[in-house]
């Protein structure tokens, strides 16, 4: 993330997102494939690190390896296999969903992942309970545990969207979108931008 200066001299938060230019590696039809969507490659890929099935893929869109395969099913514009799709298709003040993959925390306890308050103070003897879940359920009745309790577990790693980002700038040359605020994943991961 960074910060960027409005035009009323406003300061804002943004991510600076890589996105683009992509290519058409597939189109998919009613017919053929029972459903209308556009399949897009972004990102190299060296040629002995792709599989064989995928170097056809490939071949057939007459484009070199690409590290990440994404499909749209709501596309504006007609695409033909091996057009590229550019940051043009965004504009300044447009609002965009962005999805990825959350940040891995790793097992964390009740407190981190579900924001319980743990004890408060120790009192009555209990020198190890301050972080603990507490009661988890009943006795003889209902004899189980009912299912979505909340209790220690992985945290993060999971998909995550954030919807309706601005974006506040469009850099065609370098294939760059600065959007505000912050998106998810850590730096480096790969996002997905979908215009609405």
């Amino acid at each position: 993330m960074t910060s960027m200066f409005t035009a009323e001299g406003k300061s804002s938060a943004c991510t600076i997102i890589q996105a683009g230019p992509c290519v058409v590696t597939q189109v998919k039809t009613e017919d053929k494939d029972g459903y209308s969507a556009v399949q897009l490659g972004f990102g190299e890929r060296k040629e002995k690190h792709t599989p064989a099935p995928l170097k056809g893929h490939f071949k057939k869109a007459k484009t070199a390896p690409k590290r990440k395969l994404v499909e749209f099913v709501s596309f504006e514009e007609e695409l033909k296999l091996g057009d590229e799709v550019k940051v043009d298709i965004f504009a300044e003040g447009d609002f965009i969903d962005v999805s990825g993959r959350s940040k891995g925390k790793g097992f964390q306890g009740v407190v981190k992942r579900h924001n319980f308050g743990g004890v408060g103070q120790a009192t009555h003897g209990q020198h190890n309970r301050m972080r603990a879940p507490g009661s988890i359920g009943a006795a003889s009745y209902p004899a189980r545990v009912f299912k979505g309790m909340r209790m220690a577990g992985q945290t993060g790693n999971k998909k995550v969207t954030f919807e309706n980002i601005e974006v506040l700038k469009v850099l065609p040359e370098q294939s760059i979108v600065v959007v505000k605020g912050s998106v998810p994943g850590p730096n480096g991961s790969y996002v997905i931008l979908d215009k609405y």
